[in-house]
């Protein structure tokens, strides 16, 4: 999420999506993803690629592991652009991982398979490998100079994962998973553990290394909280309880806003976000040297909103389950962002979605697929009371059968001696 930090690992879920680097611009509907060049006015090309004709991987109907694999679908379940845009990967849920070449034009690299469904990807700074984070808490690497070389295992959780990141050196992989850890490891020994970002009460959704300020984490969870790290000692410096700002769009008092997205952008420190079926998108101002997340804005939209980028420049592009008008495009004005319609990229890039709006159709007013992820919990104690009870009231009803047939066998005794 270097730049405009609208590029970096996005987890579909795997619902539409949307990325942006430099120029381009990509978006994802099932298995089909679009990119275009959408700041390039006299470039009116549009690429499409549909995951059902790639090619079958060399391993049949085998995983890396050379056990069987299940059929899944052909939807895009995560993607991301590299950092200067030259490549793009993605993976969906037939467990291939895609890479593409993007620069003259867009041309497919390879398609490798991959051992478990994915939730997230990233792309290293060195442009020399792809991470893929997946369902069962590994992380594996593969080779972009070697386009069709095997994956290796980096590391792995105990827990499923949810997102995976990168210092912008590269020199820390930074892990989320459902059992509301972060972990820090260092990439070229990732056996060894740098440390551990814990206070968060539920799954971590989201995670972000701050590009122009390396040293911060921002993370995102199912508690309803945004939280800052200096993530190399694992001491958290700010947290934001979402439920003080997000209050007002419900009604509900048990409410949870899991942070579906989150976009950033350099210029002026901005962070984007998005809650789980929320129609609001809220935007927070960095203040690095207060360590804390200062609240600026909120934009409420007409329809279910399902993912948001920053562009380099503030521009904030939203892509929302609206067949006539599925693009907005909000820009920066004194300090607050205003929609713009004019724009020559949007009604561009518009087109091509309505043109399109097939494979998107079938998101509509789908549920969501965070609530899943929040765990059961058990009241033991009033267990543990209600059983006791159920026993006591047992033993009473036990106590006063005994006491009845007592009474019953002496008034036939007394029956039967009265003649006398």
């Amino acid at each position: 999420m270097e730049g405009g930090g609208g590029g970096g690992g996005r987890c579909p879920g795997p619902g539409p999506a949307l990325a942006l680097r430099g120029a381009l611009m990509a978006a994802s509907g099932g298995g089909r993803l679009l990119a275009a060049r959408y700041r390039e006015p006299g470039d009116d090309s549009l690429f499409v690629y549909d995951c059902i004709n790639a090619e079958k991987t060399t391993l049949g109907n085998k995983g890396q592991d050379e056990k069987p694999t299940d059929k899944g679908s052909d939807d895009i379940l995560a993607f991301a652009f590299s950092p200067s845009g030259d490549y793009f990967a993605l993976t969906d849920d037939s467990k291939r991982l895609i890479l593409f070449h993007t620069k003259p034009s867009w041309e497919c690299l390879s398609v490798r398979s991959v051992n478990r469904r994915c939730t997230s990807l990233i792309i290293t700074a060195a442009e020399d490998k792809i991470l893929v984070a997946d369902k069962s808490g590994d992380v594996y690497s593969y080779s972009i100079t070697e386009p069709q070389a095997e994956g290796k295992l980096e590391l792995g959780h105990l827990s499923l994962l949810l997102d995976v990141a990168l210092s912008p050196d590269d020199r820390y992989i930074l892990t989320a998973d459902r059992d509301e850890k972060i972990r820090v490891s260092l990439a070229k020994a990732p056996h060894n553990i740098v440390s551990y970002c814990l206070g968060h009460r539920e799954f971590v959704s989201k995670i972000l290394v701050i590009p122009n300020y390396p040293d911060l984490l921002l993370s995102a969870s199912g508690d309803s909280t945004l939280r800052l790290w200096e993530y190399k000692s694992g001491e958290e410096v700010y947290c934001c309880h979402l439920s003080s700002i997000c209050g007002s769009e419900t009604t509900k008092t048990d409410q949870k806003y899991p942070v579906s997205r989150i976009t950033y952008c350099c210029q002026g420190g901005y962070v984007a976000i998005l809650c789980d079926c929320i129609p609001t998108v809220y935007v927070f101002q960095l203040d690095a040297i207060a360590q804390q997340l200062v609240y600026r804005q909120q934009m409420s939209l007409k329809h279910k909103v399902w993912d948001i980028a920053f562009e380099e420049t503030g521009d904030l592009w939203i892509l929302e389950e609206d067949s006539e008008a599925p693009l907005q495009l909000y820009r920066p004005c004194d300090g607050q962002w205003k929609p713009v319609t004019d724009d020559k990229g949007l009604q561009k890039m518009s087109k091509y979605l309505q043109d399109n709006w097939t494979v998107f159709e079938g998101f509509v007013g789908a549920e969501s697929h965070y609530s899943s992820l929040y765990k059961a919990s058990f009241d033991n104690m009033a267990a543990y009371l209600q059983r006791k009870e159920e026993r006591l009231q047992q033993q009473k009803k036990k106590r006063q059968d005994l006491q009845h047939g007592s009474n019953g066998q002496t008034k036939k005794m007394k029956t039967e001696e009265s003649p006398l």
